[in-house]
């Protein structure tokens, strides 16, 4: 069967995976609570892998079932107790781009833009070189966190707390900040208090710019330099309207056209200087202010600067809207594209006591009953970045290149830093089960489980990830082999994730299938 061409490969596995129910009952029935470590069940160790982290890993589930899971749960809610791997770390190390600061990001981002000036086809080239390999090696970063990291929870968060508080990398400016934005923004507070979350957020160059309040000003502002190329002209609701709409309150949070308008005003003036000598770009500009009194949300807010704007998140954040929305979007996340009305009540209640506290909110929804029934495993469909991490998780096969990983995720529709919209990527099954996914999604299998991927070499400078911090001389890396998966460890890792079904129908394919048709399964594809 090896000698078939990859045509037919993957017509074989798209009509073995047509006989197979996308959807159904749980895989397995189980108790409606976890059980003592020393009879926790596979599944109930799956469940919680597949939702905690991007999916199991070889040996993940026995240690979850020698720990116990309110044992495992609670390391991953303190990542800090957990230490990275070393090669992991000098993995990380070794990749400069994403150690920039604002200031030098936007500093080689602007120099490289002179230069095209001056020259403008070899400046050209080497600005989009530039551009390539920040792209790169910031989704190099994300991609070895999320396949080798320990601290599982905290890479799923990272992925939730992006897409809440989007930003495209194809937009201008924050083609350089993205990266940052995420390492200084999002990273560091994605178990923290959603009130310093929201805060570092706002104060990002690069959510200032995506959403346009850079150029927000008071009525009757005049540039320092007239005529100025993209000098502000008026008054911006971009950040103002999605900072109530998808950042808080939520679209039915009870704010009116109004409140955005007196929103963006009480936002004028929060902007960035790109010749900033310190690390962050971020400042407030009270030339730009408007300094006017406001009637924001029922209340009325006298001038006050930068205060104002300050005063509005706190506002924001301690709100009972932003407690439910908030709630909403988790148990969305973590339990059912519909989530039960009782859960999120009970996390509203749990945000609002805590005065925003993730971690605690998190505590309280997988201790839920709602999150622990078993009618919830494996009822939520992957989006295409859970698919293609899980799969690399599972089959343990180390990549020596980002790049076919990066390119899969174009390709299922969900390009890294790639959504455009600021409601960020959606992680419904309406979302991204289509006849079209499903090929893609079977075509990454085929190349997985065959080894392609973990042979693949690139072709520009950007050092392999498999080779990150060894000492080989970096322009002859040693020639790789393929790997392909190995069956029989996939298939324990993933255990009773693969029903009887499945495993069934492996036994009438060829050899050189059947690790495909388990990645390219429906069971797979569900979590």
């Amino acid at each position: 069967m090896s000698s078939h061409p990859i045509g037919l490969r993957r017509r074989q596995l798209l009509n073995l995976c047509a006989g197979l129910p996308l959807a159904g009952a749980p895989l397995i029935a189980s108790r409606t609570v976890f059980a003592q470590p020393s009879a926790v069940s596979d599944a109930e160790a799956l469940h919680l892998l597949n939702r905690l982290s991007w999916g199991p890993a070889p040996g993940d589930v026995m240690r979850m079932q020698q720990m116990g899971p309110d044992a495992w749960v609670d390391e991953q809610l303190h990542p800090q107790r957990l230490p990275l791997p070393e090669g992991l770390t000098r993995a990380l190390d070794a990749l400069p781009f994403t150690h920039l600061s604002q200031r030098d990001a936007v500093s080689q981002y602007r120099r490289a833009a002179q230069q095209a000036r001056r020259d403008p086809e070899a400046g050209k080239e080497a600005r989009q070189e530039m551009l390539k390999q920040l792209s790169l090696e910031a989704g190099e970063a994300r991609l070895l966190r999320a396949v080798g990291s320990p601290h599982q929870l905290q890479e799923v968060m990272v992925e939730f707390w992006f897409n809440h508080f989007n930003v495209f990398a194809g937009k201008g400016l924050d083609r350089v900040l993205v990266e940052n934005y995420e390492q200084e923004a999002i990273r560091p507070h994605v178990l923290g208090r959603f009130r310093d979350l929201l805060g570092a957020t706002a104060h990002h160059p690069a959510m200032l710019f995506y959403l346009d309040n850079w150029q927000s000003v008071a009525p009757g502002f005049q540039p320092r330099h007239a005529g100025a190329k993209n000098a502000p002209t008026g008054l911006n609701e971009n950040y103002a309207r999605e900072l109530m709409e998808l950042h808080t309150l939520g679209v039915d949070g009870g704010y009116s056209q109004s409140d955005v308008t007196e929103l963006a005003r009480m936002l004028t003036g929060w902007t960035f200087d790109l010749r900033a000598h310190g690390s962050s770009l971020f400042m407030f500009d009270p030339q730009r202010h408007d300094m006017g009194s406001k009637n924001w949300l029922g209340q009325t807010v006298a001038a006050r600067g930068q205060a104002e704007g300050e005063w509005a998140l706190d506002q924001l954040a301690r709100h009972p809207s932003t407690a439910r929305h908030i709630s909403d979007k988790l148990a969305q996340y973590f339990v059912a594209d519909e989530p039960p009305a009782a859960l999120v009540d009970k996390l509203s209640r749990r945000f609002t006591t805590t005065d925003g506290d993730i971690r605690a909110v998190l505590q309280t929804l997988f201790a839920s009953p709602e999150f622990r029934d078993p009618a919830r495993y494996g009822a939520k469909f992957k989006t295409p970045y859970r698919y293609v991490v899980s799969a690399l998780r599972a089959s343990a096969i180390p990549v020596s290149n980002v790049r076919p990983l990066l390119g899969a995720l174009r390709q299922q529709g969900m390009p890294l830093y790639g959504c455009p919209t600021p409601d960020g990527y959606k992680n419904t099954e309406q979302a991204w089960l289509n006849p079209e996914a499903i090929t893609r999604r079977v075509g990454f299998a085929n190349a997985l489980a065959s080894g392609r991927l973990s042979v693949d070499r690139p072709t520009e400078s950007l050092p392999p990830m498999a080779n990150r911090g060894n000492d080989a001389a970096p322009n002859s890396p040693p020639s790789p082999q393929p790997q392909p998966v190995d069956l029989n460890s996939l298939l324990a890792t993933l255990g009773s994730g693969i029903s009887g079904k499945t495993r069934a129908a492996l036994q009438t394919e060829p050899k050189a299938l059947q690790a495909a048709l388990v990645l390219g399964s429906p069971d797979f594809m569900r979590h």
